[in-house]
């Protein structure tokens, strides 16, 4: 049985955004979701995550329905989510606190993760005092501290610049790899994409149906020049941009 298996529609009002989308995600997986932008792969995200219902379908994790009660979920956002008034340590502490964990063993774990994302010594930090990669590390600590079952990340890399956006992927890909978590990562880049992937869905424009899916067997750490990446990089790139 599949770790996650999504088969779903979505309707706003009279607008279809998401119309018969199906995948299945494995355990301990990297899989990415690329696609035009406002396709509806926010949509997918925020079902898989609990916080939207499809309009018909289901999304499961272990055969049972997406429910934040019950599933240990963890979603990192676009946009830098740091609490302003709030430590690094604090912020990393919200998900152990709100979920009763022992205070001695969330701060075991918290340690833990933010050595893993490379912030040990910034601890007492806020969040003007870091830089926007730095933030997006503290998001990921927060995400990564209650250990959760599925990792759900929209576009993090989006609002950086070019050379913190590879450093993050190349980072992510290095925690990945440590962390064995199965991951749902969302861009619009197709080289972000195939930097990343076990597995690539490439959505359609509105309303946003599967196009394909494509496995990436490229080694890691992947080369941006190698002549494989590149044939991958043209063929998803062409196959976005074609006319649906």
């Amino acid at each position: 049985m599949s770790f996650v298996t999504v088969d779903i529609s979505k309707r706003f009002g009279k607008m279809d955004v998401l119309q018969n989308v199906s995948f299945t995600v494995s355990k301990n997986e990297f899989l990415v979701i690329v696609g035009p932008t406002g396709c509806g792969k926010s949509t997918i995200a925020n079902i898989l995550a609990g916080i939207e219902a499809p309009t018909a379908g289901l999304a499961t994790i272990h055969g049972e329905q997406v429910n934040p009660k019950k599933h240990n979920i963890s979603f990192v956002f676009q946009e830098p989510s740091c609490v302003p008034w709030k430590t690094l340590l604090e912020d990393v502490m919200i998900g152990p606190t709100i979920k009763n964990i022992p205070a001695d063993k969330a701060a075991k774990r918290a340690a833990e993760v933010i050595e893993l994302v490379g912030l040990t010594g910034f601890e007492t930090y806020y969040s003007r005092q870091l830089s926007g990669g730095m933030q997006q590390r503290v998001a990921i600590a927060r995400a990564y501290v209650t250990d959760p079952d599925l990792l759900i990340m929209d576009e993090p890399f989006g609002h950086l610049d070019a050379q913190t956006r590879y450093l993050m992927q190349g980072e992510i890909m290095r925690i990945w790899q440590q962390e064995h978590k199965t991951v749902i990562f969302i861009t619009n880049n197709i080289e972000e994409a195939v930097f990343l992937a076990s597995r690539i869905v490439v959505l359609s424009k509105l309303p946003a149906s599967i196009k394909g899916i494509y496995d990436i067997n490229l080694p890691h750490p992947r080369n941006l020049t190698d002549p494989e990446f590149l044939r991958l990089r043209e063929m998803l790139t062409d196959m976005c941009e074609a006319t649906d």
